[in-house]
């Protein structure tokens, strides 16, 4: 930590962790009921009218394709919504035949060329629905898409444009999850939600239209049993929500209890906690499995009684409709195609109530990347800044003043004079400010006052990424990615060739050991680099820094890991890389850095001492006392121990 409050730079891995969309994360609130009386997750948008029409503007450039998908959506379920009126023509053909032959009327027979006809008629209307949906569908995948590749994209751009102090306050996590799930929510919701709201609206007035063209009666009766439903649902999913609530609650903490004992599984074993990890898992698993059944079974009453309603209305429309065959007022094939209109007309309002839940955690989706997407970013370049710069290795901090809030300032008048060449030591107490005053020099911080030079430029005169090609960096976690040693090591340069990538290894110290793998220089380090140690991954990062071959040298106790053999190996790497160039280094261990032309002692931010190892001993100050600490006399007086020469040569 580069203070007693933020963390330091984002130099190595994080755990990944946050807010992230999946389970375990907290409870979550239940909306109405999804297909079959399953609960549905709702996350309701703060402000639904802003982010609503801000994400129209994404999707304003595909308006022509948008108005062929409406018309599309129109005709393909006008077509279909038809298709029971038609088929219910085909019955009372059949029928009053049949009627007419029982009753012996001359010549009376089954038209079944009129009923051919009516379904050569049905297959075209139902095979047009089927091809229109087809082409809706295809354009709507085009235009969601495109909409979530733009929208991916400037989030991309604006992830680079951000500060440092972003990542330092958002868990990775949780900008992961903005990124990925949020976005896919609303590609997924835009291809497959806006099409069936269309669908849904358009079926709805249709078959509503067809039931009152067939009979009004028959039509109050259906619409009579909505309010019951609504009821029903309305008093089920009230429990059934506090139960969903529940889970959800309970659901994190058995994820978190197994996340902490899978991370944590030498502790556990080496202090005998598996017993009782074990019970506290049975304990948290029982109040789950408790809370999930009875959210399970309250949910699962409401598809049982919606039925039974409908069912009742079923039954109420079949006796009605046919007593009104019998009087004559309508066809029996009208009877059948109303039967299937009273069934097809709760399915829309049930789709349509399932998107609109889904939309309004899609909104809240857009909402989050929206969010991202404000962020405060870094402090713009001036137009003037210079994109060349060759530079000597000259430092200087000129009255920085420096604070992670407003008002209230860290570093309060920090002046510093390095030469080309020299080496420099920081050294103070976890939250001294060591990390923070890097992280200035590389401009991931502004500077609130003051100014840093190199060679006499402002350094907020030089573009950033000028700027950080000056520097090289090797810190204690070690960052490499997934990919050849061959790649990772070719990362310190841009273009560089294999004898280059080469030279490097062999100057770190590490060619001999990439040589043993049976893959060499080519064997793939997987995702979190553990199938090599500790000091071979360091080793690695020093040959990435030599190749990259820096003005300025920035390292952060690079050997506090390793085992004593690796050290030297790591120390004989860092000489070489350290040679010639204008080193910072941030110690921890005071041993390391004996030699150093400048040491800074820092405390809450500040520069409390400077001098040379000889001079900060005898002003018998905090340097002293720090040095004291960690090293007896004795141990100090016999040679060869602490030397800078196993360090810096």
């Amino acid at each position: 930590m580069s203070n007693g409050q933020q963390p330091s730079a984002n130099t190595g891995r994080r755990r990944m962790g946050g807010p992230g969309p999946g389970p375990g994360r907290g409870p979550r609130r239940g909306g109405p009921p999804g297909p079959h009386g399953r609960m549905m997750p709702v996350e309701k948008p703060k402000n639904f009218r802003k982010t609503f029409f801000r994400l129209l503007h994404y999707i304003r450039p595909h308006l022509v394709p948008l108005t062929i998908v409406l018309v599309l959506a129109v005709v393909g379920t006008v077509f279909n919504t038809v298709g029971p009126k038609i088929m219910g023509e085909a019955t009372t053909v059949l029928f009053e035949g049949m009627m007419s032959r029982m009753r012996g009327v001359d010549g009376a027979a089954v038209d079944f060329g009129r009923i051919a006809k009516i379904l050569r008629l049905l297959i075209i209307l139902y095979g047009v629905s089927a091809l229109f949906r087809y082409f809706e569908q295809i354009i709507m995948a085009g235009i969601s898409q495109r909409t979530i590749y733009h929208l991916r994209n400037e989030v991309s751009e604006k992830i680079v444009r951000l500060p440092l102090k972003f990542y330092d306050s958002h868990a990775h996590g949780d900008i992961l999850s903005r990124m990925a799930n949020d976005i896919d929510l609303i590609g997924n919701t835009l291809q497959q939600g806006l099409a069936q709201v269309i669908e849904a609206i358009i079926t709805i007035v249709g078959v509503l239209a067809m039931m009152i063209w067939i009979s009004g009666w028959m039509t109050l009766i259906t619409l009579f049993t909505l309010p019951a439903a609504f009821v029903i649902t309305r008093i089920v999913t009230g429990y059934s929500q506090r139960y969903f609530a529940r889970r959800q609650e309970e659901l994190g903490q058995l994820n978190g209890h197994v996340e902490e004992m899978l991370g944590g599984h030498l502790v556990v074993k080496a202090f005998n906690y598996e017993k009782r990890s074990t019970e506290e898992f049975n304990h948290i698993n029982e109040k789950l499995y408790d809370s999930s059944w009875k959210a399970e079974f309250v949910t699962g009453i409401i598809m049982p009684l919606l039925n039974l309603v409908n069912n009742i209305s079923y039954v109420a429309v079949a006796v009605v409709g046919g007593i009104f065959v019998t009087q004559g007022r309508i066809p029996i094939g009208d009877v059948q195609a109303f039967i299937q209109y009273s069934r097809q007309f709760t399915r829309p309002i049930d789709t349509a109530a399932n998107v609109i839940n889904v939309f309004q955690s899609t909104i809240a989706a857009a909402e989050r990347v929206f969010e991202l997407l404000d962020e405060e970013e870094q402090v713009p370049e001036k137009e003037n800044a210079l994109a060349d710069f060759q530079a000597k290795g000259n430092v200087r901090f000129e009255h920085v003043k420096f604070g992670y809030t407003p008002g209230k300032l860290l570093m309060h008048d920090i002046n510093i004079d390095v030469k080309s060449g020299q080496t420099v030591a920081i050294v103070g107490p976890t939250g001294a400010g060591k990390t923070t005053l890097v992280n200035l020099l590389m401009r991931f911080y502004e500077v609130n006052g003051g100014r840093i030079t190199i060679d006499g430029v402002d350094i907020r005169d030089l573009k950033r990424d000028t700027l950080r090609s000056i520097f090289g960096m090797v810190l204690q976690d070690t960052w490499l990615f997934k990919g050849t040693i061959r790649d990772n090591i070719a990362y310190g340069k841009k273009g560089a060739t294999t004898e280059e990538v080469i030279a490097a290894a062999k100057a770190a110290q590490v060619d001999h050991f990439i040589r043993t793998l049976p893959d060499g220089y080519d064997t793939v380090l997987n995702e979190d680099a553990s199938n090599i140690s500790q000091g071979q991954k360091q080793l690695l990062t020093i040959a990435r820094a030599i190749l990259a071959d820096p003005e300025i040298l920035i390292l952060d106790e690079a050997t506090s890991s390793v085992d004593t053999r690796t050290e030297i190996l790591i120390q004989k790497a860092m000489g070489e890389l350290m040679k010639g160039r204008t080193n910072f280094v941030i110690a921890h261990r005071l041993s390391t850095i004996r030699d150093a032309d400048l040491i800074m002692v820092m405390q809450h931010g500040d520069v409390v001492e400077s001098g040379t190892h000889a001079e900060l001993l005898a002003a018998n100050g905090v340097y002293a006392d720090i040095y004291n600490s960690q090293f007896s006399t004795e141990d100090f007086d016999q040679p060869g121990d602490f030397s800078a020469e196993g360090v810096f040569s």
